[in-house]
């Protein structure tokens, strides 16, 4: 149960969310848009479109596991 006293941080959960969809829509379309702004599609560069989608995804882990770690543990 987290605390009443606590404010949970939301920001964290809808950037977690966001990074999270990025990915899941970008493996179901196959195309990617890189942080430089360029489109990477997943027939012509396989490996830079599956790291950015691992980026994504993990970015994403990363900012809801924050989010469950500052509601429930501290």
């Amino acid at each position: 149960m987290p605390n009443s006293d606590l404010t949970p941080p939301y920001r964290f959960l809808i950037f977690g969310i966001v990074f999270l969809s990025m990915g899941v829509v970008s493996t179901c379309t196959g195309v990617s848009w890189a942080p430089s702004g360029r489109v990477i599609h997943r027939d012509k560069e396989p490996s830079k479109f599956w790291w950015d989608v691992a980026a994504g995804c993990l970015c994403g882990a990363f900012f809801i596991g924050y989010f469950l770690y500052r509601v429930y543990i501290v």
